[in-house]
């Protein structure tokens, strides 16, 4: 059976939670660069464009490094 989890030492850490930390670092990278270009004045609502980053980002390293 494959493990689920990142053996580091004696600390077993989840990968999805490797996959959101990966996910909120690309999530704030974009967001400032959407903040320095100024095109971050289109959105209606800012945080939910924040979350909606955060979760693409996510989905897609867990799913791009078969974290699953």
């Amino acid at each position: 059976m494959i493990p689920h989890e990142v053996n580091i030492g004696e600390l077993y850490i989840p990968r999805m939670l490797i996959s959101v930390i990966v996910g909120l670092l690309l999530t704030q990278f974009t967001t400032k660069l959407l903040n320095y270009c100024k095109l971050s004045k289109y959105f209606s609502y800012t945080p939910i464009v924040y979350i909606a980053l955060l979760l693409i980002y996510s989905i897609g390293v867990d799913s791009l490094f078969g974290m699953r």
